[in-house]
């Protein structure tokens, strides 16, 4: 069966008009502003957002260590779906990467939420892996509704799917000696789905396994296990896996957590990552062993930040390793040691993100962005610190006119590091104070949406906002060591809506930093946010009178909510955490918080663009700002998730989060006569509002 998501982008399927492979830029054509179409069609290789490290690499490198391939993505919003293709590129300087296979759909990633699974909208990292002998490259594509692991010829021609799986292939690794394949899958929810098909017929239980939000049925639960298969390459035979077979997947690890980093040498040299305490969010330790044996620990002069990447160099050469460090881990800096030889040497720094690195002989091939730069791949040198571009997949971005960007730093009130990148007009005089949008939460690489991708921050710009990109501070309870374990860090977060003081008063104190340097207008400061930085926004329009106007992609923390709408299983969840049951009148608890209960007194106006699964949790706000006569939007985006994937959703929520916050923060309205309907409800809201103040 179809997925929603999956059967609304089937017919448009040879529709598409993607150039996956950029062609060469004219040398003389003009400079332009940012338009969010620019934003919305930019290719991407790997994660589309720079502050989620950590993960798998995007590349692929060949067995001679020449060659990388790599899956391309772009986002065409006319035809609302993605061209995709899988591109391999020579690793040295002017090389232009081929494309060998075109096709399929994204694959989103799948969270394990209260012990069910759940889609989350974000795409999952694509790995493309190289037989040994070089020939061949597998990789996962997705097609109608199922991912299935396909082959492809390093020789050219179209690729072909290698297995015919009636549930998803969700990974693979070649067998050493290149005959065949093993891949992991899950046949054991087709027996669960018929159980639901019979159950179906007698009525669902409603238990934990329900979700009301996310549908009308059970979700599928996380326990069911991987299952383990060989194909042959010439052959096609599928077979299980034996255990040895099995081993050369790399173990399942923590869904949504991406798995700690290490290193092992040919020669037996290992590098690891443990926490100093029982707590999950204690400080990492990096551990090696030295060349005679012994283990040695890395001094925390030099390994106080959270590492993201490590590796061997070959020869028995020393250690490479790239860690975030600085004020709020705003930088990435490559350091080089030799266990047992002394402290490691910091061979360079940069606010850049530097992720996917694979190290082939003595050198690092990783993506590379900036603040104004999109990703991009590069050669670095572990040795110099020299980084050479190897290629842009968005050249036509280098011809678009951006603003400057200044990082800032300050502190919250509870003294916590906070910091953001504050993005000003391509234009802008100083002196001028104009309107400031504030985004949430990530604030790393290229400024692109802000962490959810709905805000297009340079496109604001464009427009002549300034916008401040927080990178939030860390948890409030990540300082006391002896809290051991997530729930008791959650159960602190929660008491007396501690993390939410702290992260308001981040957003608050960086706000005021802007305020302060002349450049925003006090009067017209807007603030937006998705998950839990829509819970910053809720909690800001209830405790503070600083934003005129705010922009949610989710909603909302309520007291009605929070044990109905999202199950029984966060219902128990929630209690445990110290919230009061569904039948508590508990108005004291809930008065920092809730919108629905202080929606008498809330006059900021408020957009919600929602996915279609999690807009049942907005409508306690929703109604009760309604009820009051306040200034209050909604849309709902259909086969959307957490994270909206589509690319005609995206562009439309930037369209409109662009038209929402130059009508209430610049005046502006958009003369498009199939605008004219939204415009004039947005001034029957203003119109509205004016008036009770009059009264009042």
């Amino acid at each position: 069966m179809l997925t929603t998501a999956a059967a609304l982008l089937l017919p448009l399927i040879a529709e598409a008009r993607c150039d996956l492979l950029p062609r060469q830029q004219a040398v003389d054509q003009p400079q332009r502003l940012v338009a969010p179409e620019d934003l919305v069609r930019l290719r991407d290789i790997g994660l589309p957002d720079g502050s989620i490290l950590g993960w798998p690499s995007p590349l692929g490198l060949s067995p001679d260590g020449a060659r990388a391939a790599f899956v391309i993505s772009r986002a065409d919003p006319d035809t609302n779906r993605y061209c995709r293709g899988l591109a391999v590129i020579d690793i040295k300087p002017a090389a232009a990467p081929r494309l060998l296979d075109e096709g399929g759909d994204p694959i989103l990633s799948v969270g394990v939420y209260r012990g069910l699974f759940a889609r989350t909208g974000f795409p999952q990292v694509v790995t493309p892996l190289w037989s040994p002998d070089g020939r061949w490259i597998a990789y996962l594509r997705r097609d109608r509704g199922t991912t299935q692991l396909w082959l492809v010829a390093l020789a050219g021609g179209p690729g072909h799917p290698l297995t015919r799986s009636a549930v998803d292939v969700e990974r693979f690794a070649w067998l050493s000696d290149g005959t065949g394949l093993v891949f992991a899958s899950r046949p054991g929810t087709l027996a669960e789905r018929s159980a639901a098909d019979s159950e179906a017929r007698r009525g669902f239980h409603y238990d934990q396994r329900f979700v009301p939000s996310m549908g009308n049925s059970p979700q599928p639960s996380a326990s069911t296990p991987l299952a383990y298969f060989k194909i042959g390459l010439a052959d096609r035979e599928l077979s299980p896996a034996s255990a040895s077979e099995r081993e050369r997947i790399s173990a399942e690890g923590v869904p949504g957590v991406p798995p700690d980093p290490r290193a092992d040498a040919p020669d037996g040299r290992r590098a690891w990552t443990e926490r100093q305490s029982s707590s999950p969010l204690g400080p990492l330790v990096l551990r090696a062993t030295a060349a005679s044996g012994a283990t040695v620990t890395c001094p925390p002069s030099a390994c106080s930040g959270k590492i993201v990447g490590m590796w061997w160099r070959p020869g028995g050469g020393p250690l490479v390793f790239l860690q975030r460090e600085g004020w709020a881990r705003g930088e990435m800096a490559l350091y080089r040691w030799t266990p047992g030889a002394g402290p490691p040497k910091r061979v360079f720094a940069t606010t850049d993100i530097l992720d996917g690195c694979l190290l082939f002989a003595v050198q690092l091939i990783c993506t590379r962005e900036a603040a104004t730069v999109p990703r991009r791949l590069v050669i670095l040198d572990p040795r110099t610190g020299q980084s050479r571009l190897l290629y842009d997949p968005n050249p036509e971005f280098s011809r678009l006119r951006l603003g400057r960007v200044v990082r800032l730093f300050w502190k919250n009130d509870l003294g916590l590091e906070a910091r953001g990148d504050l993005v000003l007009p391509p234009d802008y005089r100083p002196g001028t104070r104009l309107p400031l949008i504030v985004t949430q939460y990530f604030s790393n690489g290229f400024l692109r949406g802000a962490t959810g991708d709905e805000y297009p921050i340079h496109a604001f710009a464009a427009r002549g906002f300034a916008v401040l990109s927080i990178e939030r501070p860390p948890f409030f309870a990540a300082a006391n060591p002896a809290l051991k374990t997530y729930e008791d860090i959650n159960a602190a977060n929660a008491r007396g809506w501690s993390e939410r003081r702290s992260l308001l008063s981040a957003v608050t104190n960086g706000v005021q930093r802007v305020i302060d340097l002349g450049i925003a207008d006090p009067a017209r400061i807007g603030i937006t946010g998705l998950s839990d930085g829509a819970s910053t926004v809720a909690f800001a329009l209830i405790n503070t009178d600083r934003f005129a106007a705010a922009a949610m992609s989710s909603c909302c923390i309520e007291p009605w909510t929070v044990m109905t709408v999202v199950g029984p299983a966060y219902a128990d969840r929630m209690r445990a955490l110290g919230y009061p049951p569904a039948t508590a009148s508990d108005r004291s608890f809930w008065a920092p918080a809730s919108i629905a209960q202080n929606a008498a007194a809330i006059d900021t106006p408020l957009l919600m663009q929602l996915a279609d699964d999690e807009y049942l949790t907005s409508l306690e706000a929703f109604t009760a700002l309604r009820e009051h006569g306040k200034p209050v939007d909604m849309y709902l985006f259909p086969g959307e998730h957490h994270i909206k994937w589509q690319p005609a959703h995206r562009l439309a929520i930037y369209a409109r989060n662009l038209d929402w916050f130059g009508f209430w923060l610049a005046g502006s309205i958009d003369p498009d006569p199939e605008r004219r309907e939204e415009f004039a409800r947005w001034q029957a809201m203003r119109d509205r509002r004016d008036r009770a103040r009059v009264k009042q």
